[in-house]
């Protein structure tokens, strides 16, 4: 026999599967370090509360893939899958920070050095035997 607080507790419980709707992938790739910020949009009417969950606390503060799992107390591929919606629906939006993210003198965004130097020295982390191009500076 359950007690009173096991039955209140299996009532409130909902299959991760019925939140995605039986979907299995989220159709952005994102990372568990993957930020987010809330954006214009809001979620759908027709959309779970953790869709308003996740855009609560992605309003309050910028929050990862990971602590918004955490805080939900859901499996990171449903918070992805969630997530995934809320970018769809412009709700969420995924920032670049000031030092990835440069203008060059005719406003053309390009990649800043700090990206490039951080870029360059991960590729050379992950394939340290790699041959350089003479053409590539």
């Amino acid at each position: 026999m359950s007690t009173p607080g096991e039955a209140a507790e299996d009532l409130t419980f909902v299959r991760p599967y019925t939140l995605t709707r039986g979907r299995t992938r989220p159709k952005h790739l994102l990372s568990l370090e993957t930020v987010l910020d809330a954006g214009t949009g809001r979620p759908g009417p027709g959309q779970t509360e953790e869709y308003e969950e996740i855009f609560a606390l992605c309003r309050e503060h910028r929050r990862s893939v990971t602590e918004l799992a955490g805080r939900l107390h859901r499996p990171v591929t449903v918070v992805k899958i969630l997530v995934s919606d809320l970018l769809d629906a412009d709700a969420l939006v995924i920032p670049v920070t000031a030092p990835y993210a440069a203008t060059d003198t005719y406003g053309d965004a390009r990649p800043s050095t700090q990206l490039l130097a951080a870029l360059s020295t991960a590729l050379k982390r992950k394939w340290p035997d790699a041959i350089a191009y003479p053409q590539a500076g």
